[in-house]
């Protein structure tokens, strides 16, 4: 098998996880270095990395989240049958930029009576419920709202 000191810089594909005797372990994905010059659709690679480096480890599993682009330097061992990923154990790592923090869309819980609404930016429709908990409908738009709880109080009698 051959291995090879080097450099690699790729981006966290999933949140680092500990691994047996305090290591940590993750995926990095690598573009070709001629991106721009190869085909679109050409895959990126996965490489498998693992480190036991008692500072690398915490790093990775306290700091590292999934978008991270990392430069990770450390032993590159060839995969034994083709087909495989090529795994490095890592010796040091270097955050060369942070993955954007994901950003919620607003989201309301909002009272009507004895009704609970639940408007979401992501979604024209509105999901209805009493404010005991129970299913009551999905409102096509916020302007049928009213419609559907007055639709439930007749079906059940007034009470929410």
């Amino acid at each position: 098998m051959d291995t090879k000191h080097c450099a690699v810089d790729g981006w966290v594909d999933a949140i680092p996880t500990p691994g047996p005797r305090g290591t940590a372990t993750f995926d990095l994905v690598v573009r070709p270095a001629d991106a721009d010059t190869v085909a679109k659709d050409a895959p990126d690679t996965v490489v498998a990395c693992t480190s036991g480096d008692p500072q690398t480890t915490r790093e990775l599993l306290t700091g590292i989240q999934p978008g991270d682009l990392l430069r990770v330097t450390g032993t590159l061992l060839q995969p034994p049958t083709p087909g495989e990923s090529a795994r490095l154990t890592v010796d040091a790592l270097e955050v060369l930029d942070t993955a954007l923090v994901p950003a919620l869309r607003e989201m309301v819980l909002d009272r009507y009576g004895d009704y609970v609404v639940i408007f979401d930016a992501d979604h024209d429709q509105v999901p209805v419920f009493t404010a005991h908990g129970s299913w009551v409908g999905l409102a096509d738009n916020p302007d049928a709202i009213a419609t559907l709880i007055d639709i439930h109080e007749r079906v059940n009698g007034g009470d929410a």
